[in-house]
Formats: structure tokens, C-alpha cells, sequence
């Protein structure tokens, strides 16, 4: 039986305990046998603004998932050409490990813009998207609503920004709550965003 795993991608700059809440969630309370945190490169086309080096968003994402035997941290596009596209790296991770069923995560906020990602079908053809409820505006498109391949997991809802945090830090705020211990002593270690 192929082991089921959801994908969380994001920049995790900070990951921060809304991300802990979400991916420890969909693992705890779905068929998914792992979630694995996928932190996204540096776009390089990208201004780079307030975005740590990929190593230390990896380090922090490491430092988050101690002690959850479920979760785990990937730097999986890092080797991959940019831009990358998620559906390229579906298919890279389908490849390297054949015997896993890999599903997307995604709030429903990026289930609204779903239609725009490049080959969003074949995504869907291939594999599960686990949808955790989001506030957020606009519609959802019809064509997701009742969707084979789209399963809803009601998740507590988490509104925690990393921009909030790192202005927050910028400003000399505690937001030492809203990270996990070991992921709030490397942001103060290095001094970062401050």
C-alpha cells in the first residue's frame, strides 16, 4: 500500500505555529500518513526583500518539526531549475519516490486562484488536494466545488502572517507565542529581521 503524503509548501519565513497547527492537523485528522513542509526557494526573478537565505528558512523548518514524528521538512525544490511550477515538482517527486501518493495542501484562499497555476489539471488528474478553510474574500470556482479529487478538511482557522511577525520583530514586538521555542531563539541568535 503507497504511503499518502501532503505537501505544505511555503516560504516559511519564519514558519510559525499557524504552520505547526495546519500541517500537524491535516496529518492528525485526514488518511495522510506525513505532511512534508516544502520550503520554496528564492524566486530569483524576484526582488528579495525580506526573505532569509533558503539554509536558514530550512534550518527553522527543521527546528519546528522536533518532535513531530509526522512532519517533515523538505528542501526537495531547491535542486530544481527556477522558476519552478508545482506541477513540475509533482512529477519530480513521483519519480524519486515511486511508492508515495503525494497530495497538495493549500488554503481555500489559493483554491480561488488554483485555475491560474500552470497545468492545474493535470495536478488534478494525478493527485488529492486537502483544503483547509481560510477567511478569506472572492468565490470559489464552480469547477472545485464538488470536485472528486478535492477533499476538505475542517481545520482550525489560523490567521497568523509572517509578515505580521517580522514587522513585529522589526519593531521590537514579543511575538515569541506565535513560534515554536527552538525557531524563536535561531531568529534572535542571528538577528534576523530586525
Amino acid at each position: 500500500m503507497n504511503r499518502k503524503v501532503g505537501l505544505f509548501f511555503g516560504s516559511f519565513n519564519p514558519i510559525h505555529t499557524g504552520h505547526l497547527i495546519i500541517a500537524n492537523h491535516m496529518v492528525e485528522n485526514s488518511d495522510l500518513d506525513e505532511v512534508w513542509l516544502i520550503v520554496t526557494p528564492h524566486n530569483p526573478l524576484k526582488k528579495k526583500s525580506t526573505l532569509l537565505d533558503n539554509h536558514h528558512r530550512l534550518e527553522m523548518v527543521y527546528k519546528a518539526c522536533e518532535g513531530y514524528e509526522k512532519l517533515k521538512p523538505s528542501d526537495i525544490e531547491f535542486g530544481l531549475k527556477q522558476p519552478n511550477y508545482t506541477v513540475d515538482t509533482l512529477a519530480h517527486l513521483q519519480e524519486k519516490y515511486p511508492t508515495n501518493d503525494f497530495c497538495l495542501i493549500m488554503g481555500e484562499d489559493n483554491l480561488k486562484s488554483l485555475h491560474r497555476w500552470k497545468n492545474y489539471e493535470v495536478i488534478l488528474e494525478h493527485h488529492e488536494i486537502y483544503v483547509y478553510p481560510r477567511i478569506a474574500s472572492g468565490k470559489t470556482s464552480e469547477e472545485f466545488k464538488d470536485h472528486a479529487k478535492i477533499v476538505r478538511v475542517d481545520a482550525p482557522i489560523v490567521e497568523i502572517s509572517a509578515t505580521f511577525i517580522r514587522k513585529s520583530i522589526a519593531e521590537k514586538k514579543n511575538v515569541r507565542p506565535l513560534l515554536a521555542a527552538k525557531v524563536w531563539e535561531y531568529i534572535d541568535l542571528m538577528n534576523f529581521y530586525k
